[in-house]
């Protein structure tokens, strides 16, 4: 009996520690067989909506963060783990890309989120202002690409682009952020075909007005310029503005639908290539309407110009292509 015993105990101890060992493997084995996608300026605002919608869809998120207790913080919700990650600094970007190779999960998407606001006339705008826009908007999602593509060649994996509606059309004291924006128009076209000999799929999503944080990151740049603390000929157009761009986003819509507009180009078989997200249909119908425009402005008055007949003819076929 003795013996029985001994036999039974040690049989239950094989069996669990193996049935353990295969547990811990099968772990092991999901964590690495699920989709990994990286979001810079993932902390706040459109950035945090997006890594926390594609975690709550089952993605592991890499989530981008500069501060150290972002990092802490996004480190403890499922399916995401803080990296930091300031996108003007090669060395976290090398460092990032070093981390995430060393998870052993390898990259299948890639959010370039991370941006900044500042608004300024374009003939008065300082030289630093306007390459602090340029080197978060441009060259972050250059420097970034650049340094996890071979990742996400190696899983023929999807990379997109918060754009916005400022990089359809550009207004008064909006140059310089919509100049940054208009360049990702560019960047993500050329991207998306230099990628297509890889299998990667590039997009760009272009939001209207939501909530983000955008403004209050930047109100103390802000406030510098609205200040009267140096000459300017658009004081009145500034402080119209100031009015209008308030650091306080809270009152406008939820960022979700830029969220959902992610989620369906990481994991639909056909995504887009352009996803227009705006919340009302009023600010949807001035961003077609402006690139619209365009289209007559370059038909109007040259040697070459369609009429009228033609144009809609040519837009007529473009539309049934692209339904294909």
């Amino acid at each position: 009996m003795p013996f029985l015993i001994r036999t039974i105990t040690f049989v239950s101890i094989i069996f669990l520690s193996t049935t353990t060992s295969f547990s811990l493997a099968q772990n092991a084995s999901d964590e690495r067989s699920q989709k990994a996608v990286l979001v810079t300026g993932a902390s706040s605002g459109i950035g945090h909506q997006i890594a926390l919608t594609l975690a709550d869809n089952g993605y592991f998120v890499y989530a981008g963060a500069r501060k150290e207790k972002d990092i802490a913080a996004l480190s403890k919700l499922k399916n995401m783990q803080g990296v930091r990650l300031d996108v003007t600094k090669n060395e976290d970007i090398n460092a990032a890309v070093t981390q995430i190779k060393a998870a052993g999960r390898g990259l299948y998407g890639l959010v370039n989120n991370a941006g900044v606001f500042v608004y300024d006339p374009l003939i008065e705008i300082s030289e630093d202002d306007m390459n602090f826009v340029n080197n978060v908007n441009v060259m972050g999602p250059y420097r970034v690409s650049k340094a996890f593509a071979p990742l996400i060649i190696e899983s023929q994996g999807r990379m997109t682009t918060i754009g916005s509606v400022s990089g359809l059309f550009a207004g008064r004291l909006f140059g310089p952020y919509s100049m940054g924006k208009h360049a990702m128009e560019a960047y993500s076209e050329a991207l998306a075909k230099e990628m297509e000999k890889f299998d990667v799929q590039v997009s760009i999503v272009e939001p209207g007005n939501f909530r983000s944080n955008i403004m209050k990151n930047m109100e103390r740049r802000l406030q510098s310029i609205d200040q009267g603390k140096r000459k300017t000929q658009y004081r009145d157009e500034i402080a119209k503005l100031a009015s209008f761009v308030q650091s306080d986003r809270s009152h406008h819509a939820s960022p979700a639908p830029v969220a959902n507009a992610v989620l369906d180009f990481m994991s639909v078989e056909k995504p887009k290539f352009r996803y227009l997200v705006t919340p009302n249909k009023r600010e949807s119908d001035y961003a077609i309407k402006r690139s619209l425009q365009k289209v007559i402005e370059l038909n109007r008055n040259h040697e070459f110009s369609l009429q009228d007949e033609e144009l809609i003819e040519m837009f007529q076929s473009l539309l049934i292509r692209t339904e294909k």
